[in-house]
């Protein structure tokens, strides 16, 4: 009588040996056994333009209009894909801030085929000759809130540690310094810093051709004091905080020369940079960053100049050759 070890162990061996004899079986019939693959699938194969806004607001004036709606769910992140103005486009939601917008327009590259991004929303006014309900066009953007954090050595007088000096070329708001980002892409897999991303001079020129967009400058019984404008060229800054603050705002035209500012297109800009995609986004006024009277107005104008961003975004799409 076998002993009960003795049974295991030959039944062990006999399974191994079955193992050993499948396995060269699946190779000589050219099916080896290999970890499933984890490589993102590809959801479509259209070449699309990817249509990027940062909340609900921005995005549902533009979903009513796509032809032949299509969608997926990602991450939770719902995308669809159809035609607007004629073009093939994903439109999607990014989420709130650098965060949210830089993961997102990573996620829309690795799974559609993308050929431009565009970003469409509401921003900050940051240019005192600029107004609510105005759109602009940024040649540029860059992230000002790359901060050094300065060393406070006497009341009110900061120093930067050494080796951080040289890269440290833009005024300070008190001890907070601004500073390049570092950045990769596919054309440059060198490491390197870098401020301004730009947009796409093709995608720009083609912003600068569109006229009579008709923007609205009424929102139900409010209406603004002028009509607004389209202004295309200039830079914007993004960074995580929402600024609602005068002097920071006064701050950032003087320092970054910048039309408007918002949390999440400097990002976006810096993923397309890194893929080698052309990128332009359209940013309205829903409020001054803290240089209006009163409280903020965002929560009275940003329907308003959401739909006047999503009108000049379409009127682009309709003019992109």
């Amino acid at each position: 009588m076998t002993s009960l070890p003795a049974a295991k162990a030959s039944l062990a061996t006999r399974c191994s040996r079955l193992m050993g004899a499948l396995a060269l079986a699946a190779m000589v019939a050219g099916c080896a056994v290999t970890a499933p693959s984890k490589t993102a699938v590809r959801m479509d194969d259209t070449p699309r333009i990817a249509v990027i806004s940062a909340f609900a607001p921005e995005l549902t004036v533009l979903l009513p209009q796509m032809q032949q709606p299509a969608k997926y769910s990602i991450n939770g992140v719902e995308f669809t894909t159809g035609t607007l103005e004629g073009k093939p486009v994903v439109v999607f939601l990014s989420g709130i801030s650098m965060t949210n917008a830089a993961m997102n327009t990573q996620l829309v590259l690795d799974r559609f085929n993308v050929s431009h991004v565009v970003f469409s929303g509401i921003a900050g006014g940051v240019n005192p000759s600029l107004h609510i309900g105005d759109v602009t066009v940024p040649a540029q953007w860059g992230q000002y809130m790359e901060w050094l954090m300065a060393r406070e050595d006497q009341p009110g007088q900061y120093s930067a540690p050494a080796w951080m000096k040289s890269e440290l070329t833009m005024p300070a708001f008190g001890m907070m310094h601004p500073r390049p980002v570092e950045v990769r892409s596919a054309a440059q897999p060198q490491l390197s810093k870098k401020f301004w991303f730009e947009a796409d001079p093709k995608m720009l020129a083609t912003a600068r051709s569109l006229q009579n967009v008709g923007l609205e400058y009424c929102l139900a019984a409010t209406c603004l004091k002028q009509r607004p404008q389209l202004v295309v060229g200039g830079n914007g800054v993004s960074g995580q905080a929402f600024v609602d603050n005068k002097a920071f705002r006064e701050y950032a035209f003087k320092t970054f020369e910048a039309n408007v500012l918002d949390m999440e297109t400097a990002a976006t800009a810096m993923v397309a940079h890194s893929n080698g995609v052309p990128y332009i986004a359209f940013r309205s006024l829903s409020d001054l960053a803290g240089g209006g009277e009163g409280e903020n107005e965002m929560g009275t104008f940003m329907g308003l100049a959401a739909a006047n961003s999503a009108k000049v975004l379409r009127a682009f799409l309709a003019a992109w050759r």
